[in-house]
């Protein structure tokens, strides 16, 4: 053991810990201010298209959530994949619910890409009578003043207007530890990155308006990378303008959820992340406080390590739970548990997403080496 050794440990540690703290001390900052926002005057109408894919835990609340704050100028556009979706029932009686906003049920597939999203989305896309037009996954649950919360969010500076989920109402251990990563962990980095202005795009809400996506080739062009996210904040950024997140992150019922299906979203995800930004996707290992503490285990100190270490997770969870109050996001007894194991297993999951490029979604493969207009069961 050398002391070049002790002094890379020391580097990757402080490194950790810094990044650790800068986040949640900027999220923390972020949740004491209130956003700006202006009188509610009027505002151009606004185009919601909704794609619908199956029966999901509160498919109705989060779909009549569209109509929050909308009026008859605004109009809501469902869109479905397949004539015998399961969830078209559900989305008639949301419509009929609400008869004074105009909207549509929209079905049918346009293959335009590999991913299934996006040519399910397509046709509402086409159809929209607005140039303003946010694309909303169907298990988002809308506030009451989210029109509003968009056209605050948009500045002269801004491309696109974009929110990572929070999830809530988390039901058993894996949704409890996908919750941590939607909120602590990757909602973190993202609130924090757009702190800095360097705003992500998250494919839960996408707030466009037209004429900007249009110039870059229309939504054939969010083909362009393995998920829409990471095309819409490349195509804003070479426009010269920013991805915006709303101040508060919209939430997204978890309900129920089982291993089988928490990991294997969460390897497309990270395939999705190297994909698009590889440079920051190596440096995700820094991210958690599973490599640090490692490191501080090969010290050449028996009797320290175990100590330093254990002062390096109550310092780094402790500043997590704080974050999390400060943010009032949930948090129940046991949750630090849910924390330790998922960043137990983020490392696996960055690790496994060099296994392939591709990934199955749905019986749809997604692939870069694919031809963006093709898709196949």
């Amino acid at each position: 053991m050398t002391s070049p050794f002790m002094i890379l440990i020391g580097l990757l540690v402080g490194i950790a810990l810094l990044f650790q703290l800068s986040t949640s001390w900027l999220v923390a900052r972020r949740y004491r201010t209130q956003p700006q926002t202006s009188p509610i005057t009027s505002r151009p109408g606004l185009a919601i298209l909704r794609p619908v894919c199956g029966l999901e835990p509160g498919l109705r609340e989060t779909l009549s959530s569209s109509y929050h704050g909308l009026t008859h100028e605004d109009e809501v556009l469902f869109c479905l994949a397949d004539e015998k979706d399961p969830a078209i029932p559900v989305v008639r009686a949301v419509m009929d619910a609400y008869p004074a906003i105009p909207s549509q049920l929209l079905v049918g597939n346009s293959a335009i890409s590999a991913n299934p999203k996006l040519n399910n989305l397509e046709k509402g896309w086409l159809q929209a009578h607005h140039d303003w037009i946010a694309m909303i996954d169907s298990n988002v649950m809308l506030p009451q003043d989210y029109a509003q919360i968009l056209f605050d969010s948009w500045d002269e500076q801004t491309g696109l207007v974009s929110s990572p989920p929070l999830g809530v109402e988390a039901n058993g251990l894996w949704a409890r530890v996908e919750g941590a990563i939607l909120n602590s962990y990757q909602g973190r980095c993202q609130l924090a990155s757009d702190e800095l202005g360097a705003g992500f795009a998250q494919g839960k809400l996408l707030f466009w308006h037209r004429e900007i996506l249009e110039a870059a080739g229309g939504m054939k062009a969010l083909a362009n990378n393995l998920a829409e996210d990471i095309a819409s904040t490349k195509i804003v950024r070479s426009a010269g303008k920013k991805v915006s997140l709303v101040h508060f992150p919209f939430a997204q019922p978890l309900g129920q959820r089982e291993f089988g299906e928490v990991w294997k979203r969460q390897v497309r995800w990270a395939r999705v992340r190297r994909e698009g930004f590889p440079l920051l996707f190596a440096m995700e290992p820094l991210s958690g406080p599973l490599l640090p503490s490692l490191s501080l285990a090969l010290l050449p100190m028996p009797i320290v390590s175990p100590l330093l270490i254990l002062v390096f997770l109550i310092v780094w969870y402790g500043v997590e739970a704080w974050m999390v109050r400060k943010a009032d996001w949930p948090l129940v007894p046991g949750d630090i548990s849910v924390w330790v194991l998922r960043d137990m297993l983020l490392p696996a999951i960055w690790l496994l997403s060099f296994t392939s490029r591709g990934f199955d979604w749905r019986g749809n493969v997604v692939d870069p080496k694919m031809s963006t207009v093709t898709a196949r069961k």
